[in-house]
């Protein structure tokens, strides 16, 4: 029997769901407007005023905030309560331009953590299990994230943070971890690790929670079958709270988005339009709870999918796909919009471990995707012949998944960085020039 962390929440009908989302987008609406400027001119210009949203059904009325917003709002021009209320900040991980910096009250991060202890829950998560956190700690929202969550549900947390293999599988063996909360990439790699040193029989793990940044159906089989448990997705986003936005059921067909907290839309990335359930577009957000931070119909980039389709878990939260890709950072070759999944999902599907790198570069006007493969060690022993053989069925099977030429270089086992926080899949090198 699936068990909720707040039954009275997560099977709320969607009449009372309706409710919640109506009272906190009015609330958060007049909330922006008296406290920050940079919203209030926003939607001055587009001749909105709170009065005028009264239910979710006034949501298009109000302008879009994107990561650009934030950037040029850095580093307090989004704050709506006096710094003294604020007890932490969290960042984003990239590196270029101004950074983007979220505010929490202890009541955000309250609600946050509650979000992700559901998120264990749904996993099969109880105050029994030991839960690994590998995710990173510090400004990155994934390590606090989870570790706040596992408290909360009273579970004996492992705040490990990334880094250190040795540590983690000595730990993972010794104190019999349960849940392991981590990047997949990572998991693929500890589950490598575990396999190739004989251990699989000495670690406990019965599920793992892994996020922040995209993996395949076919990844995640790959390391249910290595370190035999179930994989669960979860998603979320600094501006919007962290990890916990979203989460996994035990049905594993989408992720359940906390609609308490957050209203979600789909959009026409290219016009803004609003699109029906169930078609495919960019992911938007607005938070009806935050005090510190909260963000108005934010566009994630991230390409996805809306279903109120019932669930057999019993939550009746809608559910988002999984990202598809992104509307912002896809790569475009030669006209051609093209997914790293995708190039993954043939990968995986041929055989090959899921460490590989792409790298886009332009020649005479003219794109070149080149992808590099580690081959498995049995893979590494053929001869010269085998391995150009291998290569040619994979430049046809990219082919026709992508419908453009890749260049494909099959490398030793190990050859490509292994990556302790977010793996590094693309190099484009065309934004050199």
């Amino acid at each position: 029997m699936e068990r909720y962390f707040h039954p009275e929440i997560e099977c709320a009908s969607r009449e009372q769901i309706r409710a919640w989302q109506d009272a906190g987008l009015v609330k958060t609406v007049a909330h922006v407007y008296k406290n920050v400027p940079y919203y209030r001119n926003l939607m001055d210009q587009k001749g909105v005023k709170p009065e005028d949203i009264k239910s979710v059904d006034d949501l298009h009325k109000l302008p879009f905030i994107s990561k650009d917003d934030l950037r040029e709002a850095y580093p307090y021009g989004m704050l709506a309560l006096p710094v003294s209320e604020a007890v932490r900040i969290q960042s984003t991980s990239g590196t270029t331009g101004r950074r983007v910096v979220a505010f929490y009250t202890q009541h955000d991060l309250d609600l946050w953590e509650d979000c992700c202890a559901r998120a264990i829950v749904a996993a099969g998560g109880t105050k029994e299990d030991v839960v690994h956190v590998c995710y990173g700690y510090g400004l990155f929202t994934g390590g606090p994230g989870l570790n706040g969550g596992s408290h909360k549900l009273g579970s004996l947390t492992l705040p490990m943070s990334s880094g250190n293999t040795d540590r983690q599988i000595q730990f993972m063996c010794d104190l019999g971890s349960t849940i392991l909360c981590c990047t997949p990439s990572y998991a693929a790699f500890l589950a490598e690790s575990i396999c190739e040193r004989g251990l699989k029989d000495q670690i406990k793990l019965k599920a793992g929670i892994f996020g922040a940044e995209a993996w395949s159906e076919e990844m995640r089989q790959d390391i249910q079958n290595k370190l035999g448990i179930k994989a669960y997705d979860i998603y979320g986003l600094t501006e919007i709270a962290g990890p916990g936005v979203a989460f996994e059921c035990s049905e594993q067909t989408g992720m359940h988005i906390n609609e308490d907290h957050f209203i979600a839309e789909i959009i026409d990335p290219k016009t803004g339009e609003v699109l029906p359930e169930g078609e495919k577009g960019e992911l938007v957000f607005t938070t009806i709870t935050k005090e510190a931070f909260p963000m108005i119909r934010y566009r994630t980039r991230d390409i996805c999918v809306l279903t109120r389709e019932k669930c057999s878990c019993g939550r009746t939260h809608v559910k988002m796909s999984k990202p598809m890709g992104r509307s912002d950072d896809m790569l475009i070759v030669k006209g051609v919009n093209v997914f790293p999944s995708q190039i993954e999902t043939v990968l995986l599907n041929k055989g090959y471990p899921a460490n590989y790198q792409i790298v886009v570069s332009r020649e005479n006007n003219s794109d070149i995707l080149d992808v590099q493969v580690e081959m498995t060690p049995e893979m590494f022993s053929d001869a010269v012949s085998e391995v150009s053989t291998r290569e040619r069925e994979l430049v046809g099977a990219l082919k026709s998944m992508l419908g453009i030429y890749a260049n494909v270089k099959l490398v030793a086992p190990k050859t490509i960085t292994r990556s302790e926080g977010k793996a590094v899949r693309i190099i484009d090198k065309r934004n050199l020039y």
